[in-house]
């Protein structure tokens, strides 16, 4: 049984890793996070201790580590984005491994920080990239594979969560806390897309506000158009009114169906990393490296057939 610690407590995702904790055989020792709303460890890990101080977080898990029966092995990180670079960095420094979410850093140069640390500790840091263990994700993986290796596939990624309000008075809504939307809810779309399709080939951005974003990929097998977006507004009429999010990605105009399968995602993700089989920080390098990208790049106007159709009601 691995001893774990969870930084971000309160965050939407952190139930996620604490039941991937619980499901993989290992225990919740301690949580951090600076907000109490964190009622759900009743129901998965009782007995952890709980801190809303981070410096008194870190006296505790110093103080655990002086006796190996009691010290933490690994440190799952949930905080906000632009905190995973200093809470990643103090795990390692406590001598255990860390599993992050994405975006792991918003930049290439983060990532060479982190892996020096890695060396400076000897330990391993790992990125949730729960997509790649998605059965159809990895059954269009193989397809392509399989097929010509020349051959381009036409994509077409659409991703439309509805957010309320209250996202933009979030740290989400913070473009210097969360890197924008497309960094937020897309990062780990584009580590799917280099998963099945290679080597990222051109970047164009082709809208993007606080909300929304579009752009085209073009990678080693495949032509992507994208579209992710916020905004309710953008839900299709057949969705709208029914359903708060839409996700649909379609190869060469067949719908790839991957709506389900991802409730365990994260589980799966654990035992691979407690295999020894998980993706660290040069299997994150492709997708850090495409979304800082895409904050950076000017706005370009779609040339032929490289437009995501939801674009045309924004450029008129």
């Amino acid at each position: 049984m691995k001893r774990f610690a969870l930084i971000g407590a309160a965050g939407y995702i952190a139930p996620r890793h604490m039941r991937a904790i619980k499901d993989t055989g290992n225990e919740l020792a301690c949580a951090y996070d600076i907000n109490d709303s964190v009622g759900i460890i009743d129901s998965i890990s009782p007995s952890s201790e709980f801190f809303t101080e981070f410096e008194r977080f870190y006296d505790h898990a110093w103080r655990l580590k002086r006796d190996p029966a009691t010290a933490l092995d690994y440190v799952s990180v949930c905080s906000p984005n632009y905190l995973h670079h200093p809470h990643i960095t103090a795990g390692l420094r406590l001598g255990c491994d860390v599993i992050c979410e994405k975006p792991l850093v918003p930049t290439s140069a983060m990532l060479d920080d982190l892996a020096l640390v890695e060396k400076e500790t000897g330990s391993r840091l790992w990125n949730i990239l729960q997509l790649r263990h998605h059965q159809a994700i990895i059954a269009l993986k193989d397809r392509v594979q399989s097929g010509k290796q020349d051959h381009k596939h036409d994509v077409e990624l659409t991703y439309i969560t509805s957010r309320g309000k209250w996202y933009m008075e979030s740290w989400k809504g913070d473009p210097r806390k969360s890197f924008g939307v497309a960094t937020n809810i897309g990062v780990h779309f584009y580590d799917m897309l280099h998963f099945i399709f290679g080597r990222l080939q051109r970047n164009v951005v082709h809208f993007a506000n606080e909300q929304k974003a579009a752009g085209y990929l073009e990678y080693e097998n495949a032509r992507v158009r994208w579209f992710l977006s916020i905004d309710a507004n953008d839900l299709p009429d057949s969705v709208k009114g029914k359903k708060p999010t839409y996700r649909s990605i379609t190869c060469d105009g067949a719908e790839i169906e991957f709506s389900e399968g991802f409730t365990d995602l994260h589980t799966v993700s654990y035992q691979s990393i407690l295999d020894g089989k998980g993706y660290g920080i040069e299997d994150a390098r492709h997708c850090v490296e495409t979304v800082e990208t895409i904050r950076t790049l000017a706005l370009s106007r779609p040339m032929d057939n490289e437009g995501h159709p939801f674009l045309a009601h924004l450029l008129g």
